[in-house]
């Protein structure tokens, strides 16, 4: 779905990326929110999706990639920033690396299957610049409590 285009200053991306984790999460998906800057403008927003959608490929980066594509007119991204609350999987920084993402910031790292710095390091060889950490915390935070939610939930 697409929303009009907000100025980052009135918007901080890492927080709508959180915003937008928080309606993933709220609707039983792993908490993942992200957005595509585009000119200092947020251009693309989305949640992790793959339980909502039953779609494997439904993760916030692949979604907002798409968006962004939409918008711009063209699969070639090299201007974008990518914000997302959680470090790629391998199937996101493929995408990432394959639409020529300028920049990549993302918020709490993926130990167990982070494809940027944690388990393997698929962007190292791509002009992409990378910032990891940015409101880490409250992004690790997010994670935990949908954790422990799903396993109280299940026991």
């Amino acid at each position: 779905m697409y929303a009009p285009a907000l100025d980052t200053e009135s918007t901080p991306p890492m927080e709508e990326a959180l915003r937008l984790a928080e309606v993933a999460g709220r609707l039983g998906n792993v908490p993942v929110g992200a957005v595509a800057i585009h000119e200092g403008r947020i251009i693309g927003r989305a949640s992790n999706l793959r339980e909502t959608l039953q779609d494997p490929t439904a993760h916030a980066e692949i979604l907002v990639l798409r968006e962004a594509a939409r918008v711009l007119g063209t699969w070639r991204l090299d201007e974008v920033t990518l914000v997302v609350t959680l470090e790629p999987c391998a199937m996101c920084a493929g995408a990432i690396a394959h639409s020529r993402v300028g920049r990549l910031v993302y918020g709490t790292p993926e130990p167990r299957s982070g494809a940027v710095h944690s388990k393997v390091r698929l962007l190292d060889d791509r002009d992409i610049e990378v910032e990891g950490g940015v409101l880490g915390g409250r992004c690790a935070s997010m994670m935990t409590e949908f954790f422990e939610t799903l396993r109280m939930k299940e026991a």
